[in-house]
């Protein structure tokens, strides 16, 4: 693509003022721009997609009809922001975004006046949004708030708790259920967006209101009259539902049809109380590849707009590359080896097929296959619910949406001690989606928790392995490994169940000792070469090896601890803990991501920013090492 692609409107805007400037006869060609400029960028970059492309007339309409920064647009997650950004004045800076030191992946308040609220996960915009209609109400401001939230973010319960409080307080709310998860229906075309108009229009809404009035002195007459609208309504729109939670539901209507939007947004404006607006949009819109794929295009590497991603030629790809399969994948192969065994094994996962590595299980075991939507407090209850009746449930989940579905963990897993398997993807550092992505607190949350057996593998095999002993336990189990690729260890076929609680000395040294967990035994074998000293892979955090521990305190004078979580109530206090409760008396210091969080960038960046490497554990080591004397105490990073 030639770099320097035209764009003359939105050349003239730098915020949402510039933007309120333009007659509507410029907004459809400005929305032709806008396209363009995002693929030109995106392809370049790198970064979230096909969502913003469907959202592009709906970012344009809000921005144009609503006083930003005054009135409030809250974005659900933020996948569907990038055009929001361009137009908030960030255009400049698009080519940086999910980069270390450029523009944050999702709306963040730090970032600009415009980003309304911070978001990373789902669902949380019509509870953000009420929450500000609430405060603009008790500090007397005139103010609107907008959220838009995606069909998906639909599917979580917190979408819905906010919809019930919101109707029942009757707050000056407008959602928008931004629909992209269909193609446009034929009753999305001039009918239904001549309905949307006449409903959202003043005529209708002061006739509904007076209605209101008089048939409210006639015995049954209201009733009556609220079942015949919402049966003319339920004839043409799916919309019943959100009445019943107290909303004026409106559409749906075409979101690519920027008259249709402008028209309908201008009536709901002057609308008082909770409304919501169905808005029917095509993901990928603008961009062929995109539309007719646009799971693939979701989240995107750089690419060539013209050719569309294409996968690598297998005889560029370095070796080292074409060998070592993602920890996702590694488990992708394990649980469909697993389910030949064992037809007891089913998977759940909230929303996360392709992330987790369940492509392929889900096509050869369709039926044991469950993809609960953005849901993960359900994902982990209905697990509980199958393991209760015989099933070995393994749930497929991010470290950082696991945090949502805590409680779930603790009342219908742990204390019924039940055989749940959690295979927690993105453990630690994720890189380009940033701080809200980040699984940094699992081992934390989890080791105090009853029942619990917890795992974390230092390369590819181990994962495999850690996989199968877990499933074969009667009790709930965790298995957490990072984003990406390992070292590269030969996975074997075979599987082998691990002794449970058993660490193993990978190093024999001197001195120090220095007790890796998972990911970081790579680099503690590093620094444990430097310093002659002994490295062990520690594998469970929970139950934690005291036999080793003591040995090792015993012949060295200092331990280390090394992981990828938090240090606060991480696997190095489980080292601490145990030296406490049999009285030893041992210089210990616990490693492992600083208290404060890691901004945006790849993996290796933030590796690198939290010094999580070879560096890092050396500098570490040395700084504490010259304070040893005859002084014994447990020290903290």
């Amino acid at each position: 693509m030639n770099d320097n692609i035209s764009t003359p409107i939105l050349d003239r805007i730098n915020s949402p003022h510039d933007l309120r400037q333009l007659p509507e006869s410029k907004l459809e060609p400005l929305a032709e721009e806008l396209r363009s400029f995002l693929l030109h960028s995106v392809s370049q970059s790198g970064g979230h997609f096909a969502a913003s492309l469907g959202a592009v007339e709906l970012t344009i309409a809000l921005h144009y009809l609503f006083d930003t920064p005054r009135d409030r647009l809250i974005w659900d997650v933020g996948h569907q922001a990038y055009i929001h950004k361009i137009l908030t004045g960030r255009r400049d800076r698009l080519h940086t975004i999910r980069k270390k030191d450029g523009l944050a992946p999702f709306p963040r308040r730090e970032e600009s006046e415009y980003d309304a609220f911070g978001v990373g996960h789902s669902s949380t915009s019509i509870s953000a949004s009420l929450g500000m209609a609430i405060a603009a109400a008790l500090k007397g401001e005139k103010r609107k708030t907008v959220a838009i939230i995606g069909d998906g973010g639909m599917t979580a319960g917190l979408a819905f708790e906010a919809l019930n409080h919101a109707g029942d307080l009757h707050s000056d709310t407008l959602v928008i259920l931004n629909d992209n998860n269909m193609s446009i229906s034929p009753n999305v075309g001039a009918l239904s967006n001549r309905f949307a108009r006449i409903i959202s229009g003043k005529l209708y809404t002061t006739v509904r209101k007076g209605s209101k009035k008089v048939l409210s002195n006639i015995p049954n007459a209201l009733e009556l009259a609220k079942r015949a609208e919402e049966h003319v309504k339920g004839l043409i729109v799916p919309g019943t539902l959100f009445e019943e939670f107290g909303f004026n539901y409106i559409g749906p209507i075409d979101g690519h049809d920027l008259p249709a939007l402008l028209a309908t947004l201008r009536n709901i404006r002057e609308l008082d109380g909770p409304q919501l607006l169905h808005v029917i949009t095509q993901k990928g819109k603008g961009y062929a590849p995109a539309e007719a794929d646009p799971v693939k295009y979701h989240g995107v590497t750089p690419f060539d707009p013209d050719k569309g991603i294409v996968a690598p030629d297998k005889a560029t790809v370095a070796p080292d590359k074409a060998t070592k399969p993602t920890y996702s994948k590694v488990f992708g192969d394990w649980i469909c080896d697993m389910a030949a065994q064992d037809d007891r094994l089913v998977a759940i996962t909230p929303a996360m097929r392709e992330g987790s590595g369940l492509v392929r299980f889900e096509q050869e075991y369709p039926k044991r296959y469950f993809d609960v939507a953005i849901a993960e407090q359900h994902s982990v209850a209905v697990a509980a619910g199958m393991a209760c009746d015989g099933l070995k449930p393994v749930v497929a989940i991010y470290s950082t949406f696991l945090q949502r579905a805590y409680d779930q963990m603790i009342h219908d897993v742990v204390i019924q001690n039940l055989p749940v398997l959690f295979a927690i993807d993105r453990a630690g550092l994720v890189g380009d989606d940033g701080p809200t992505h980040n699984g940094c607190y699992d081992l934390s949350f989890m080791r105090c928790l009853p029942n619990m057996v917890i795992m974390a593998p230092a390369d590819e095999n181990e994962c495999r392995q850690m996989l199968y002993t877990g499933f074969q336990l009667d009790q709930p189990s965790a298995i957490r490994y990072p984003r990406g690729t390992g070292p590269g260890v030969e996975i074997q076929k075979k599987m082998t169940v691990l002794p449970l609680g058993k660490a193993e000395i990978r190093r024999r040294g001197r001195k120090i000792a220095i007790l890796a967990f998972g990911t970081m035994l790579v680099p503690a074998l590093d620094a444990g070469d430097e310093l002659d000293a002994t490295v062990v892979n520690m594998r469970f955090v929970k139950p934690i090896d005291e036999e080793m521990i003591l040995e090792l305190s015993a012949g060295h004078e200092l331990l280390v601890t090394v992981e990828e979580n938090v240090v606060q109530g991480g696997a190095g206090s489980a080292v601490n803990e145990t030296l406490a409760a049999h009285g030893v008396i041992q210089r210990v210091i616990n490693y492992g991501l600083p208290d404060r969080l890691i901004a945006h960038g790849s993996r290796q960046d933030m590796l690198d920013e939290a010094r999580l490497n070879r560096e890092g554990i050396l500098a570490f080591i040395q700084r504490y090492s010259v304070k040893t004397g005859k002084e014994k105490k447990i020290q903290r990073a």
